[in-house]
């Protein structure tokens, strides 16, 4: 899947973040974060791979969602990614923010928001 997103390129953990959730693969999603990565969404905190992989599973069986990002830029050491959103939960589709810190094993930290 190619994301066609304008500079700055994305770093290749969060390029298999998107291709992972496109394709519906919770594992290889999982693989994207380091071993104690942490996603913040919803106001919960999933610290870990496994952790990881039981909330995107979750999520996307409650809302059966999509994801189509929009565009990205590098603001205060993350990368942000506007992200439009379509499933079914109140408000969709909406856009909402995703913000990533990666290092060198992967995505440190995903934080969700409006």
């Amino acid at each position: 899947m190619s994301l066609d997103l304008p500079a700055p390129p994305l770093p290749a953990a969060v390029s298999a973040f998107f291709a992972a959730d496109a394709a519906r693969d919770a594992e290889a999603l999982a693989r994207s974060f380091s071993p104690d990565g942490e996603v913040r969404d919803e106001g919960a905190i999933h610290v870990g791979r496994e952790a990881i992989r039981a909330w995107w599973q979750g999520a996307h069986d409650r809302y059966r969602f999509r994801n189509a990002p929009l565009d990205a830029a590098e603001e205060g050491g993350r990368l942000r990614v506007r992200v439009r959103v379509t499933g079914d939960f109140p408000g969709a589709p909406a856009v909402l923010r995703f913000a990533f810190e990666t290092g060198a094993a992967g995505i440190r930290r995903l934080e969700i928001g409006a």
